[in-house]
């Protein structure tokens, strides 16, 4: 099938694979949190002292997040195309965003911690994701050209702010720790929050993402599309290379190793709390690359199967993170700590082995829960899944 010849939904099918793949990345790295957390990986990582295979896994993973945020953005444009423009895509952008803020405190940490009430809360990719999405309610009005301006300078420049901190003594010092400053929060007494994801470059990721929707407008070509896909990817993969040869601005720098293999982990070795410049530069360029490459694909059978993750993101993150949590307090229950504090698998390997076969195992109820979306579009809560 040529590029000219595409189905109309095949572009937004094509966003539902690519959703889809780094759903598959995700699983890998929560069953990585779960199981193998014995061997814990620092941000960046440590090159010395983590394996290449642990390495390769963490890396793969790294796309997740920013790949997320962009289709966010990407998917909010589509919903204004479909529903008359951007003031109800801002409303729904609000109580869309909203909704996941109030997620990310009640069902999503109670799934990682299992604990109620909660000694902390971890502010994770839902918590950033929906901050991202109340912002960019307010940014939609902009003219297009200034939000994607907008969203270049905060994924270009926020790390000019590294060295900005504010102690807790400070009014600035919960407003940065929530924008920029990775850190601990002291709510009230026995309840901490840990601000995982600061959301400033998430902003600009999510701006960025809108920033594309009339490359995928109905009616819009293909060809055309999948020619500023590419130029977009390149050039964002070309800064990557260029910036990180450098060794200079936003990112722990690299050297050299006696073997090639550390010298590339090195080379590859970016932060992601908050995102460097240069890890948005190379995640959003492979992702770029990946869009454009699925949509070229056609209907193929590996689409069609990562389109129906994709399609139903919100149900699979819940779903597959209380199943993790069952998994491992049963594994301890048979097994007992063997590693240290923790129940743990002895190689990479069996993490892969245990993702392949969770993702094998919640294909169908992710499957059917996702043609229930696709039918029942008068129930209004289905879509905020």
């Amino acid at each position: 099938m040529t590029s000219t010849s595409l189905a109309p939904n095949q572009r937004l099918q094509s966003i539902d694979a690519l959703r889809g793949l780094v759903i598959l990345f995700m699983l890998l790295d929560h069953v990585r949190e779960t199981f193998f957390l014995h061997r814990q990986v620092s941000d960046p990582m440590t090159v010395d002292a983590t394996d290449p295979s642990l390495f390769a896994s963490r890396t793969l993973a790294h796309l997740c997040a920013p790949v997320f945020v962009l289709l966010t953005g990407l998917s909010a444009w589509l919903y204004g195309e479909k529903h008359r423009g951007r003031g109800e895509v801002s409303a729904f952008l609000f109580k869309r965003g909203l909704f996941l803020v109030v997620l990310e405190f009640t069902l999503v940490n109670f799934a990682w911690t299992f604990q109620f009430p909660p000694s902390v809360i971890y502010l994770q990719v839902i918590w950033a994701i929906g901050l991202s999405m109340i912002a960019l309610s307010l940014l939609v009005w902009l003219p297009r050209p200034l939000l994607i301006t907008l969203g270049v300078l905060i994924v270009a420049g926020h790390n000019l702010l590294d060295d900005l901190h504010f102690g807790p003594a400070s009014v600035l010092h919960v407003p940065w720790a929530i924008l920029h400053d990775r850190g601990w929060l002291e709510l009230v007494d026995g309840l901490r929050l840990r601000t995982s994801y600061p959301l400033l470059p998430w902003i600009g990721v999510i701006a960025l993402g809108y920033g594309l929707g009339p490359w995928f407008a109905g009616g819009s070509q293909a060809t055309e599309r999948q020619r500023h896909l590419l130029l977009a990817g390149a050039l964002a993969l070309l800064g990557f290379v260029a910036l990180r040869l450098l060794n200079g601005y936003g990112e722990a720098p690299w050297s050299p190793y006696p073997s090639v293999t550390q010298t590339l982990m090195s080379f590859f070795n970016i932060t992601k709390y908050p995102p460097s410049l240069l890890f948005l530069a190379l995640t959003l360029g492979v992702g770029l690359l990946l869009l454009r490459g699925f949509e070229r694909a056609g209907n193929t059978r590996w689409i069609t199967l990562l389109a129906v993750f994709g399609a139903a993101p919100m149900f699979f993150y819940l779903l597959h993170l209380y199943v993790l949590k069952l998994l491992y307090l049963a594994s301890v229950a048979l097994f007992g700590h063997n590693q240290g504090d923790y129940f743990g698998f002895d190689h990479i390997a069996a993490v892969w082995l245990v993702a392949v076969l969770l993702a094998v195992a919640l294909y169908l109820p992710v499957r059917g829960f996702a043609r229930l979306k696709a039918r029942r579009r008068d129930l209004a809560w289905l879509k905020y899944l």
